[in-house]
């Protein structure tokens, strides 16, 4: 007897049904890409949280109080914002027990980016000599530190290296583009030295349509390093107990607000994903339940010319695999689709950040979402599939006629 090709028999099955197999497919496609859209977006969300964090490398961030709202807003969702405070909070913030760095920053929100017009820009100053944030990261790539009109831009900024932009009637050359973080305080952001930002603003009166009305004794915020000995949340109760109108911002409290946040989001999404996986698991089954009722005659005859029931089961399961297998495939492209063409949106919605895994861990999140794929197809017809393989062919031939 010429042996049977289970695989070749399973294709044609699937192909003279296009219509349910083509639902079947859809139904597949719709779990496998849900579940891969969801998994690389809590990844691409906890990558950036994490990377971002690192860049900020600040315990504590310190700004007017009446600004907080501001403040938060700007860091995790880079909406380009002014408010300024003395000087003198600064000095103050030195002489507290605990501190052991200080930096200030000024932040700017430009009238308009000439080259680039649909661009959100924020124009942050610094100080080089006391800075933690950007310089390390500038001596260590561009091996240079900022001098005169020189800044550096974030990887979403679409300007090149060499490239020289305005601000206020003031040009600015661009001596570097920082790696991308998914923060927009980062990635959309325009980084100058205090230095150079009084300048622009002393020579915007005379140069720019909308002039610049900053004080040299004005900051924005300061970033504050702890010495180790003292937890940034005693020490921003520090500072605060110290200094009026201010609001003394811990990283931690920055972090744990995004992590509640995406605790809420993860959890609807695992309860989205669980009953659409669960949706998918009963219509299959039940698919392939009606497909055994239906196909009792052909089993019949295909287990009258001498296939064992091994080979009917595993003739179901093979389809039912087949199905989830090409549907997952059909699912990624599908949710990578959907998740390129959101995800900006959706994070601009919830004011949270993001950046796209590495390579290396998406793939093993493809890998993984077709396996689950799979696994779905296998087990959501091993009861139609040990049913058939149970059919006696006289049986089956004749309840099918």
């Amino acid at each position: 007897m010429k042996k049977i090709n289970l695989f070749k028999l399973a294709v044609n099955n699937l192909r003279r049904k296009l219509v349910r197999t083509l639902l079947l497919l859809l139904v597949a496609a719709v779990v496998s890409g849900t579940l891969l859209g969801a998994t690389v977006f809590i990844f691409g969300m906890q990558n950036a949280l994490k990377i971002g964090t690192y860049r900020l490398g600040a315990d504590i961030l310190v700004v007017p109080a009446k600004n907080e709202e501001q403040a938060r807003t700007a860091l995790l969702a880079g909406k380009p914002t002014s408010f300024y405070m003395d000087r003198t909070v600064l000095d103050a913030i030195k002489k507290i027990e605990g501190v052991e760095r200080v930096s200030p920053q000024l932040f700017i929100e430009p009238s308009s980016f000439t080259c680039c017009y649909s661009v959100d820009v924020f124009l942050v100053a610094i100080d080089p000599a006391t800075d933690f944030t950007v310089m390390p990261w500038l001596e260590k790539n561009v091996r240079q530190s900022l001098t005169g009109n020189q800044v550096v831009a974030g990887r979403s900024m679409p300007v090149m290296t060499g490239a020289t932009i305005p601000f206020f009637g003031t040009s600015f050359k661009v001596v570097g583009t920082m790696e991308p973080t998914g923060m927009k305080f980062f990635d959309q952001s325009i980084f100058m030295t205090m230095d150079a930002a009084y300048r622009m603003a002393e020579n915007s009166a005379g140069q720019s349509l909308q002039p610049l009305l900053l004080d040299k004794d004005k900051i924005s915020a300061v970033l504050v390093k702890t010495d180790g000995k003292i937890t940034p949340d005693r020490l921003a109760l520090r500072i605060m107990h110290a200094l009026d109108d201010v609001k003394a911002i811990a990283s931690d409290e920055v972090i744990n607000t995004v992590r509640r946040q995406l605790a809420g989001l993860l959890t609807g999404i695992v309860a989205v994903s669980a009953v659409l996986w669960a949706m998918g698991l009963f219509m299959i089954g039940f698919a392939f339940y009606m497909i055994v009722n239906e196909r009792q005659r052909e089993l019949g005859m295909l287990r009258a010319m001498g296939a064992k029931r091994k080979h009917v089961f595993r003739l179901i399961i093979l389809e039912s695999v087949l199905i989830t297998l090409v549907g997952g495939v059909v699912g990624l492209v599908l949710g990578f689709g959907l998740l390129f063409a959101l995800s900006d949106m959706i994070c601009t919605s919830l004011q949270l950040p993001y950046l796209l895994p590495s390579l290396v861990v998406v793939q093993e999140l493809v890998a993984g979402s077709l396996l689950f794929s799979v696994v779905t197809g296998l087990v959501s017809a091993l009861l139609p599939a040990f049913l058939a393989s149970r059919l006696e062919p006289y049986e089956a031939i004749r309840t099918g006629e």
